[in-house]
């Protein structure tokens, strides 16, 4: 007689909710911020949205904020505090892409991207950190790129704070963890936003770019979602230290067979 056969109980799916959690995200006026802090919304969550426009999705308490500045972010994290005294999830979205003769220097323009899409956000970290230790078991999701392992050309202030970024999850992940918190980084691929509009509507950029991934097509805000949600909940209450990869098979993907290629 065969071993019995036990019956495994079914996973606990409400680890996915942030009922009664609040969250804040940065860069939560357009594009992947928004939609992650609409999508935490639909989880449950209170979200507070930190964007230099003051705007953010419907539902979605919006709180104006340039992370260049330092005393901007200790207002932003003073108000929340006013109102919520903790912070379960913070994830931070925001950053810029800027485009040659951007500035008056190539020099100028890296030290930009660098002060937004990285110091930025240590900064932001710093000041949410009081309230973000008070739960015990708080998570912080940062917004890296496949830039962060990849070599892009045109942009080299664009790749090198991501990556930074992703080596700070990382360092932030071993700093953090006696007090419970959690720090992990979400790697989008090409998605289609206001940043990559240019790629985006360029026929031949376009197709370069759809073909580079397994899955045949551009990522949408809303793809980013799923794992936004994950690494801001308990659902992922052993992960910390990791960057995931949302981009399609992108990063994975190995030779580039032509459509019309059996081999």
């Amino acid at each position: 007689m065969g071993p019995s056969c036990a019956v495994t109980a079914m996973p606990d799916l409400s680890a996915f909710s942030l009922a009664g959690k609040i969250a804040v995200v940065t860069g939560a006026s357009r594009g992947i911020g928004a939609a992650i802090a609409s999508g935490l919304k639909e989880a449950g969550a209170t979200v507070f949205g930190l964007s230099r426009s003051g705007t953010a999705p419907q539902g979605v308490t919006a709180i104006a904020c340039d992370l260049s500045d330092d005393a901007a972010i200790g207002r932003a994290f003073n108000a929340i505090a006013a109102q919520g005294g903790r912070i379960d999830a913070l994830v931070n979205a925001a950053g810029i892409s800027l485009p040659p003769q951007s500035a008056e220097s190539e020099l100028a323009r890296f030290r930009a991207t660098v002060a937004t899409d990285l110091t930025g956000v240590y900064a932001t970290i710093l000041a949410a950190y009081p309230l973000l230790k008070t739960t015990g078991s708080a998570a912080i999701v940062n917004v890296t790129s496949i830039n962060s392992i990849r070599g892009f050309p045109g942009n080299p202030g664009y790749v090198a704070a991501k990556a930074g970024l992703a080596g700070l999850t990382r360092a932030l992940a071993a700093d953090y963890a006696p007090d419970g918190v959690r720090v992990n980084a979400l790697a989008p691929g090409y998605v289609a936003t206001e940043m990559t509009a240019k790629s985006y509507a360029d026929p031949a950029m376009h197709e370069d770019r759809r073909r580079h991934t397994m899955l045949g097509r551009w990522g949408q805000p809303a793809d980013m979602v799923g794992a936004a949600i994950f690494l801001a909940s308990d659902a992922s209450a052993y992960v910390t230290g990791q960057e995931i990869f949302v981009d399609g098979g992108w990063t994975a993907k190995g030779l580039a067979i032509s459509s019309d290629s059996k081999s």
